[in-house]
């Protein structure tokens, strides 16, 4: 068994879905951004503010790479871990990749104005769109299973995850 790994653009429920699937599949649930906040002492949005994307995408990285001695878990990824090629390539060397799709809409919709996420700070639905098309190709080239989000609960999602990933453990 290998780590079961969930991509998809901030929003898609990829923490809620992941600690569902862990714990049907009885595996531990590891949150990457969760794991950048330990690491640093600080919230992501503080790394972001006093030093910078390139600071959080180097934690990142490092709390990814951090994964590959480790027990099979399911984590959750940030949105952009799948930016650098680095991070794609230890996650497909590291497990299975599932990811999550959301509309633009729908993930403002979960996340709301985006206090809390740098990347939408006065920018909204614009800037998410944008992202999320800037993304999309790379989530999708890193996946072995895709499972829509949209308009689903997530213990509809987190079934279709375990169901799609049964036979590929």
């Amino acid at each position: 068994m290998s780590h079961i790994f969930l991509v998809g653009f901030m929003g898609a429920g990829k923490s809620t879905v992941g600690r569902m699937v862990a714990d049907r599949l009885s595996l531990p649930f590891a949150d990457l951004d969760e794991m950048v906040e330990q690491a640093a002492g600080r919230t992501v949005a503080q790394i972001w503010s006093g030093s910078g994307e390139a600071a959080f995408r180097t934690a990142e990285s490092t709390a990814l790479a951090s994964l590959a001695p480790a027990e099979p878990s399911v984590v959750a990824c940030g949105g952009g871990v799948v930016l650098a090629d680095a991070n794609r390539a230890a996650l497909k060397s590291l497990g299975h990749v599932v990811y999550l799709t959301v509309s633009a809409e729908e993930a403002l919709a979960r996340v709301g104005g985006g206090d809390t996420r740098p990347l939408l700070a006065g920018g909204g639905a614009t800037v998410a769109q944008r992202l999320l098309e800037a993304r999309e190709a790379l989530y999708g080239a890193v996946a072995d299973v895709v499972v829509s989000t949209t308009s689903r609960g997530p213990e509809d999602v987190a079934d279709d995850v375990v169901r799609a990933i049964g036979g590929r453990q």
